[in-house]
């Protein structure tokens, strides 16, 4: 069962465009779910990854190549066919034995026998065993990435977190204690010390503000005791 065609991968594009999620079918390089229907909820850039395509498979959402997926056929309804009835081998037969007896011979021994052979000789044969063949390993997908960021810009900490190429959360604003607490847990030698000086200038220049304001407070209250 071959892939999705690059004309394909256009007609999905362009179904999500239109707020639908067309259905696709695992092919065998999915592994033990070939043959089952699920949904393509989101694209992402094959450039970065290989298993680009997010299918809702389930109430899971994973990623796959176009490899694993194919334009399910009309009427397609996605259930395993019933297993075929298991056939019993009929039981391999009973070794058996036959005796043979040879004619004594006057003061003489057969060339082929040796004195340690009795006259008495049996012989077995049984078929080998046959060996079950190997079924196919399942195709394990290996989670995606996930990337925390925290970040200080213009005077603002953020913290953001993607997982692969999908982002889980935007970045939004947070104290700059909080962002402290959080590098104090990490033991990566320079980050916490970098974090404090910020800290410390943000500090200095928030005191040097609050100084300004309360010489031009002062200056107003005296001004407005001279006006009575």
């Amino acid at each position: 069962m071959a892939g999705l065609s690059t004309q394909e991968l256009t007609q999905i594009e362009e179904t999500l465009a239109a707020g639908k999620r067309p259905r696709v079918m695992f092919t065998e390089a999915a592994g033990q779910i070939a043959g089952q229907l699920g949904q393509v909820v989101q694209l992402d850039d094959p450039a970065v990854h290989d298993e680009w395509i997010m299918v809702k498979f389930g109430s899971d959402v994973l990623p796959f190549a176009p490899s694993d997926l194919t334009i399910p056929p009309k009427g397609a309804t996605g259930k395993k066919p019933a297993p075929e009835p298991v056939v019993e081998e009929p039981a391999a037969p009973e070794p058996e034995f036959m005796v043979i007896r040879q004619k004594p011979v006057r003061q003489e021994r057969p060339v082929s026998q040796s004195p340690e052979v009795s006259e008495a000789e049996a012989t077995a044969a049984a078929p080998a065993p046959r060996r079950a063949a190997a079924g196919k390993a399942p195709k394990v997908k290996p989670p995606a990435g996930l990337t925390v960021t925290l970040a200080y810009t213009e005077g603002e900490w953020t913290v953001g977190a993607v997982q692969g190429t999908k982002p889980l959360a935007k970045p939004y604003i947070i104290k700059a204690q909080e962002a402290l607490k959080m590098v104090s847990l990490l033991d990566v030698p320079g980050v916490q010390e970098a974090v404090e000086q910020i800290l410390a200038s943000e500090r200095a220049e928030a005191q040097a503000h609050a100084e300004k304001l309360r010489a031009e407070l002062a200056e107003l209250e005296q001004k407005l005791a001279e006006l009575g």
